[in-house]
Formats: C-alpha cells, sequence, structure tokens
C-alpha cells in the first residue's frame, strides 16, 4: 500500500478534470503572452489608449492578420479589452503593470518565455528518459538570452545597492580595494557592473563558455573597465591559489556538472576570511514542503528541462533547480564552510542570498 501525498486536496474526477482543462488554456495563454512580449504587442498596445488590429499591427511593424489572431486570444482570455462596436483593444494600465518592460521585475511576460522555449527540447527530453545522460547548453540557443535579460534587471536594480551590503562592510571593502571573483559570471553583466562602481577593485570573472567569455571581455573593453578580466576556465578543475577576497556566484551552482567540487573550489580559492556570496533558488530541499508553494510546479519543470539535463550531459551531479537549502547549507559546510548565513530581498523572491565565510 502506498502512503497517500504530502497535503492531499480533496477533489471528485470532474473537479480534476476541470483543474487540468484550465490548466491546459492557461498554458495556452502563457504562449500568447511568450509572443506578446517578443514581438513587443504588450509593450505597444499599453502605450496607446486602444488601438484596432490595423493600428497596434502598424505600430508594432507586424501583419494584422496575425496581430488579430494574437489579440483575440488575449481578449478571451480576459487579459485585452474588446469593444465590438469600434473593433478597439485595449490594455488596462492595472494588467500591463505586470506584462510589460515598464513593469521591470514585475514583468510576468518576460517569465513566460521561459516554457515555449523549453518545450523546444520536449522531445529530446524524452529521449533522455529512455537513455539516460542529459543535453549540451547548445541544445538551448535562447535560454541564456532570456535569463540574461531578467538577470540584468535584477543587478541593476538591486546588485550594488542591496545585495553587495547584505555582506556586512562589504561595501567599504570594495571601496578600499578588494580581489574578487564571479564564478559561472556568463556575459560578465554582474563583474562588469561591479568593476564601474568599485575602481579601486580588481574583479575577475570565471565562465566555461569560450562565447561568454568573449561577450564579456568586448563589453568591458567598450565600457574602458581596466579593472575587470575574465577566464575561460571550468571552476570545478581550477586550479587557483587562495587569491580572491569575495567570489560570487549568481543562480549558477545547481546547473554545475559537479557542484560539490566547484564549492570547494571557491573555499580553496578565497583568502583566510574570505566570503562567499551566492543566490540560488528558494527551494526547500523536501517535495512535501515545496507542495503548494507559488511557481514550484513551474521551477521543477525549468529544472527537469534545463538544470538537471545539462548537468547530466557533462556526466554530472544532476543537482537540478529544487536541490533547495537544506541540501546547500549541508554542500557548503562539507565544502568547508563554517559561518553561513542566509538572507532574502524583495527585489528577487525567487532566491536565498547565502553568505558564507572561510
Amino acid at each position: 500500500m502506498t502512503a497517500p501525498s504530502a497535503n492531499p486536496v480533496p477533489e471528485t474526477t470532474a473537479e480534476f478534470s476541470e483543474r487540468l482543462t484550465a490548466a491546459i488554456d492557461n498554458a495556452a495563454l502563457v504562449l500568447l503572452m511568450s509572443i506578446g512580449h517578443q514581438t513587443g504587442l504588450l509593450d505597444t498596445l499599453a502605450a496607446s489608449a486602444g488601438s484596432t488590429s490595423e493600428q497596434l499591427a502598424d505600430a508594432a511593424g507586424l501583419e494584422e492578420r496575425y496581430v488579430r489572431e494574437w489579440l483575440a486570444g488575449m481578449t478571451v482570455a480576459h487579459v485585452v479589452d474588446y469593444e465590438p462596436v469600434s473593433a478597439i483593444y485595449t490594455l488596462p494600465s492595472h494588467r500591463a503593470a505586470t506584462l510589460t518592460r515598464e513593469a521591470g521585475l514585475n514583468n510576468l511576460a518576460r517569465l513566460a518565455q521561459y516554457l515555449p522555449l523549453l518545450s523546444e527540447v520536449e522531445q529530446k527530453i524524452l529521449g533522455c528518459f529512455r537513455r539516460g545522460g542529459g543535453l549540451q547548453y547548445q541544445d538551448y540557443p535562447r535560454f541564456h538570452a532570456v535569463m540574461g535579460e531578467r538577470s540584468r534587471e535584477v543587478f541593476d536594480k538591486a546588485l550594488i545597492g542591496t545585495v553587495l551590503p547584505l555582506v556586512e562592510g562589504l561595501p567599504e571593502g570594495l571601496e578600499g580595494g578588494l580581489d574578487v571573483a564571479d564564478f559561472g559570471c556568463g556575459s560578465g553583466y554582474a563583474i562588469n557592473l561591479m568593476a564601474q562602481a568599485f575602481p579601486a577593485s580588481r574583479f575577475t570573472g570565471v565562465d566555461f563558455s569560450d562565447e561568454a567569455i568573449a561577450t564579456a571581455a568586448a563589453d568591458a573593453a567598450r565600457l574602458g573597465l581596466r579593472n575587470a578580466s575574465f577566464l575561460s576556465a571550468d571552476v570545478a578543475t581550477l586550479n587557483a591559489p587562495a587569491t580572491y577576497d569575495l567570489i560570487t556566484a549568481f543562480d549558477t551552482i545547481h546547473d554545475q556538472a559537479h557542484p560539490a567540487a566547484v564549492l570547494a573550489t571557491i573555499h580553496r580559492t578565497l583568502r583566510p576570511g574570505g566570503v562567499l556570496l551566492m543566490a540560488d533558488i528558494k527551494a526547500s530541499s523536501r517535495l512535501e514542503d515545496n507542495i503548494g508553494i507559488a511557481m514550484s510546479t513551474y521551477r521543477y519543470t525549468v529544472s527537469l528541462t534545463h538544470c538537471m539535463p545539462v548537468s547530466l550531459g557533462l556526466e554530472g551531479a544532476g543537482l537540478g533547480t529544487m536541490w533547495g537549502r537544506q541540501l546547500a547549507e549541508s554542500m557548503l559546510a562539507e565544502a568547508g564552510f563554517s559561518d553561513i548565513t542566509i538572507r532574502e530581498i524583495e527585489q528577487d523572491t525567487s532566491n536565498y542570498f547565502y553568505i558564507a565565510r572561510r
């Protein structure tokens, strides 16, 4: 006899069917939101007092027939309002507040891009179910561009003024001059932002993607940053002495093939008293704790279709997006960190911020 699932929801078969039917319908809305974000239709409609499909298509530089069909879907989803006599469509301001680029971190249309993006690898994921193994980062040509859009907004809003001050005395130390590395730096946006804000400190971005490192270095050169450098390397096998006063790792540890080795490298390359500032997904390591928590289904889906398979594709641990706070604390301790605190910020409700000292 199997044990009942945690927090069972009493419902009839008809109620369950109705719930899933609504989920499928809402999933279709997610695709429409993604299209509206990428085409600029949501921004264009929000900026108008109301438009016909022809006017909206002209303003957005798009084909009217496709715009009209998109508007129809958004109308029946109760996102766009429609006045049939004048054939005018409007996006009310209280809805635009969560659907446009002006919404910044509150823009859910940007978030909606992930599901159609990850659906592109569905058949390859089915192959992983049958044969094991994983996928490569090259299987996700748009993933990092989409993720980077959100990360840049978080960094612009919060990195200098909110995230770095989570570590007591860190802004003052950076103003005086520290050695800093960002492991898993991607295209280097965070490093270059910090290098601009703290010219007396020295910053190194490390990533195993040659393409990302080239982009980061080009941006640093364009910005005239002499205190930012970049290294293409696998952090898990990086052979470096205790060089850094601060190492940051933003939304990267759970993707690593060998996260335990990466954390050990971080501990080894920090100077005594040095600090790791790590941002990673806000979740529990216990499945039962995540039941009923907003966006948990979404995050397990992202884990299944991206974060876990890219790790397994490198013959890695397959930690997954939802590795959770308990496991993160345990792995940090195993890496040698003894002083670990966890903080949260309003500007990024998706992540915990771990502060671990050597």
